[in-house]
Parts: structure tokens; sequence; C-alpha cells
């Protein structure tokens, strides 16, 4: 299979802590600029703590990274997997010295996160710019993937296996990280608001595919920070629990859609925090996987980046996607998902 010209995948993350003594440097470099206090660093810390002071996302990313190492070899792809991360090591700086340093010339990477935004996608171009400056190294972002069948099957999988063990009644909850209001109304350059409806569009798809009423679904949000006066994407997973209760729901099925793999706003907000709330409640609670390892997300990559090279060559490749919205473009609009405090470089 022709991967041509890239000569490397390089597999962007935002990183975390593996050790207490991470956890507030981590936390230091993730509010970069925004003046929060010490004090409230370490109070958020405490959720890492909770977990030994270690955040489960970079070995997540290792094993990601060694199941698409051994698909690609699987296909007859002989190709380096490099992986970079924003806030924590490994540094998208050192691994573009380490590219440079090996010989990678021109390379595609693939963003952990499925959706647009400026978090989830034109700020780590950002970062990536400001990496491979002054660097003889050529870097070709993949395509957003929130509606490519290897990443919604695996939910798909995963809501109708949950299901079949529900009371009957059973809500489903989809959930993402929730973003100020004015990110979302920026993303996806003319297609503003892009985050909330391609979320949507993905609750849809699997709604659809598993069979729910979509009477008895929700889309809602979780991880809210910053100031309390700057208005989020609401309702909080939280507070849907709350009324899910009140509204006589025997348990809720809660389906992580914004996620590609089980890191600390899974493993804490989710599974400790929500599962706490419904326990509270009383509600009968499943949290989905997910996708992770599973083999179709991993299928996916191979699959970004042979359609990716192939137009790059000029050619004009197959895109998978499912539902009603086309596929991400190759290259973002100049306006997409602008940095709301002020224009900054970025990797095309």
């Amino acid at each position: 299979m022709d991967v041509s010209p890239f000569d490397a995948l390089l597999y962007v993350s935002f990183g975390g802590p593996e050790k207490p003594d991470d956890v507030v440097p981590f936390l230091e470099n993730v509010t970069a600029g925004r003046g929060i206090p010490r004090e409230r660093l370490e109070e958020v810390g405490e959720h890492y703590f909770l977990f030994g002071g270690k955040s489960p996302i970079n070995d997540l990313n290792r094993e990601v990274i060694e199941a698409v190492r051994g698909d690609l070899a699987g296909a007859g792809i002989d190709l380096p997997v490099y992986w970079g991360n924003r806030n924590w090591d490994p540094y998208l700086a050192d691994t573009m010295r380490q590219m440079v340093d090996d010989g990678v010339k021109n390379a595609a990477f693939l963003v952990t996160s499925a959706y647009s935004s400026y978090s989830g996608c034109r700020q780590y171009r950002e970062d990536l710019a400001g990496a491979v400056e002054g660097l003889d190294l050529q870097l070709t972002r993949l395509r957003l993937y929130f509606n490519h069948p290897g990443f919604v099957q695996p939910f798909v999988e995963g809501t109708a296996e949950a299901l079949a063990g529900a009371p009957e009644g059973t809500r489903v909850a989809y959930v993402t990280h929730s973003i100020p209001d004015a990110m979302n109304d920026s993303s996806g350059g003319p297609d503003v608001g892009a985050y909330r409806r391609q979320h949507e569009e993905v609750a849809r798809l699997v709604t659809e595919a598993v069979g729910i009423a979509p009477e008895l679904t929700a889309l809602v949000y979780c991880s809210r920070s910053g100031s309390p006066r700057t208005p989020w994407l609401e309702p909080d997973v939280n507070d849907h629990l709350e009324q899910l209760a009140a509204d006589g729901a025997p348990g809720v099925v809660v389906v992580p859609i914004g996620f590609v793999s089980d890191h600390m706003e899974v493993v804490y907000d989710l599974d400790t925090e929500a599962k706490e709330t419904a326990e509270r409640l009383g509600l009968w609670f499943r949290r989905v996987a997910t996708p992770g390892t599973h083999p179709e997300f991993v299928a996916m990559v191979r699959d970004l980046l042979l359609e990716r090279s192939s137009a790059v060559r000029g050619d004009d490749p197959q895109r998978a996607t499912v539902g009603r919205c086309a596929p991400n473009p190759d290259v973002c609009p100049i306006d997409c998902c602008a940095n709301l405090r002020g224009p900054k470089p970025a990797v095309r």
C-alpha cells in the first residue's frame, strides 16, 4: 500500500502526568497564561491523586500506538510511528527533533480529537507550528474523523451491549467535554457551531444503529472548568442524572462519544463522579468503552493515512463516512476554530 509522500506518522495527544510529582507541573502547562493560582491547581490535582498521581492517558496512547504499528505492518506498510504530547513528555518539540534526527522529512499526523474546535484541533496545530519552527520537516494533518465508521462503530457495539443488560426504560446519555459557548460558536469556520452539531450527529448515528427511541437519549457535557461567569455548553452530566431520577428513569447508559480513550475525564468525571451521583440517586449505571484499541478504530488510522496520501499525490480517494455530514476537509478553512485570544501561526 502506497503512503508516499509520507515517511512517518505522528500521533498527537494531550499528555498527562505519570507520577504524583508531575501533577501540578502538568496542570501548570495546561493552564499556562490563564493566571490560575497554584492553590487551585493543587485542588484540581486531587482528582489525579485518587489514581496514584497518574493519568491513564499516556499508557493508553502507548497501547493505541503499538496497535497502529501492528496494523500498518500487517497491511505491508513500513512506516515509523512517533508520538508527541502538547502538555507532557514526550513533548511535541522533543519528538520533532527526534524525527529530524531520524531523517524524517514529510510526516502525516493524527490528532486524538475527532471533532472541530479550537482546543481539539487548531490549538494542536498552533503547538505543532511552534515545535517544527526552524526544522526541515513538513507536517500534514489527517482529517478529523467524528463521522468515520471506525470511530462510530465501537460506540454502536458498546451501547448495544450495555443496553442488553439494562432495565426497561433506561436512558442513554451521550457525553463529551464541555467547551465555552464562544469556542463552540467559532468551531468549523463557516460551519459555525460545528462542535455541538458534530456530536449531535454521532449521537443520532448511534441511536439509530442501536434502535433506541430518540426521546430516551440526550447529549450532555462534563469537565467544565474556568470562570463561572463564562457560559459553557450544558447540561452537565451530573445535573442531567438528577433530572433523569426526578423523571423516574430506572437507569442510564453513559456513552463517552467525545473521547478516544479512557483518560482522566472518563475515569474521574464519569466512572467516579457521575457513577457516584447515579448511585446516590438510585439509578442503574453503565459506562460504554471508548474506541481505544478497538480493531475498527485502529484500522481507521490506516484508512485516513492512505486517504490523505492519495489526495496529496493528486488522486481522488474514497472518503469513508457515515451519516449526513460530509467528510471534514483535509485543510481547515483559514477562519476555522479561531483562537479567540488572537491569531497565532498554525500548521495547515
